[in-house]
């Protein structure tokens, strides 16, 4: 019977490189230099590190079109609230990945509220949707992908 997998995953890789390039864009820019500007990985949390809160929110900006521009779902992110003493500010910015129990049940129910002849199954942190034609599986794609969902799907695990 064919399937598919509604999944939530970054990948690492590019997450790595849009960084590398939003720390080279500091380091070119007239407004940071000599600032000790910067942005670190550190798993899927970026910590941005400035002088002061105005420069967290440019880096922020940045942050935002390097990730956009290398595919990364903009939805994903966590935006933490910024702390700041007299000497420097920083800020988290968290990158989520994985569908938790909530948002499961929301797919799971979006797909059967939808009349399509497909079942979704949770499993895990991730959502698997099986039905007897490939044309409702792709009705079913369309539909999650025009869904408003706090999540950025990715569809994988296609088997006919």
């Amino acid at each position: 019977m064919p399937s598919f997998d509604a999944v939530s995953e970054l990948n690492s890789h590019e997450v790595t490189n849009a960084i590398d390039q939003a720390n080279r864009e500091l380091a070119q820019r007239f407004d940071f230099k000599d600032s000790g500007a910067q942005f670190e990985l550190k798993e899927f949390t970026v910590t941005l590190k400035a002088q002061v809160d105005f420069q967290l929110k440019q880096m922020l900006e940045i942050l935002k079109l390097r990730l956009s521009k290398r595919g990364i779902d903009l939805v994903c992110l966590d935006i933490k609230e910024p702390s700041s003493n007299l000497a420097a500010a920083q800020q988290d910015v968290v990158l989520r990945q994985g569908i938790d129990q909530e948002t499961g049940r929301k797919i799971s129910r979006l797909v059967k509220d939808s009349k399509l002849k497909v079942q979704a199954s949770l499993q895990g942190d991730k959502v698997r949707v099986t039905g007897k034609q490939r044309d409702e599986l792709q009705s079913a794609m369309a539909l999650l992908r025009g869904a408003k969902l706090e999540v950025a799907l990715q569809f994988n695990n296609f088997r006919d």
